[in-house]
């Protein structure tokens, strides 16, 4: 192998491999090792697992506002950014499973009530944040897209969650959904 061939397959090399860490820097897992391990057990069952989901999103809401709320926060706008951006990764989870249930045809009408209730809860303390008069301008701006971000989806996502509650409510009528798929099939996705 020439010396300048050798070169270049390093330099490729180092260059999947800063990516690589670059990615998994963007993209770090917001649940803990615990809330993984407690999905893992709510298996596939709609009403567990997204209870958990809007658990895990609510504490992170609480966790966010304590840190706001306390005058001993050191680089509050960096902690709020990452705060946020764990949530909009736990959100788009709760959404990832309520797609698959849906495409699985099963009945998340007792859920989707649980998501509808927290969807408004998030949305208002989501509004507070932004809203919040008290925080100055070099600070916001450091958070601000991915604030506004994650208040698009969740309104989004409200206003979605609602059509599909409607949905659900008429092909239950219809015998359309699966009442007990995760019985039938172990608690793993078909």
């Amino acid at each position: 192998m020439t010396a300048s061939l050798l070169r270049s397959c390093v330099c490729v090399a180092l260059l999947l491999a800063g990516g690589s860490a670059a990615q998994a820097q963007r993209h770090r897992e917001p649940l803990t090792q615990s809330e993984i391990d407690q999905i893992r057990d709510a298996s596939w069952e709609p009403k567990q697992r997204l209870a958990l989901y809007v658990q895990f999103t609510r504490a992170r809401l609480v966790k966010l506002e304590q840190m706001r709320s306390d005058s001993k926060t050191k680089d509050r706008a960096r902690q709020t950014h990452d705060m946020l951006d764990d949530l909009l990764l736990l959100y788009d989870e709760l959404n990832d499973n309520i797609d698959t249930y849906v495409d699985r045809k099963d009945d998340i009408r007792k859920p989707l009530k649980i998501v509808i209730e927290a969807d408004t809860e998030f949305q208002a303390k989501l509004r507070a944040l932004k809203d919040a008069a008290d925080v100055p301008a070099e600070e916001s701006h450091q958070y601000e897209f991915v604030l506004t971000n994650i208040l698009d989806t969740v309104d989004n996502s409200a206003e979605e969650h609602r059509k599909l509650l409607a949905d659900q409510e008429d092909a239950a009528k219809h015998k359309k959904l699966n009442s007990n798929s995760s019985a039938k099939n172990g608690g793993k996705p078909e």
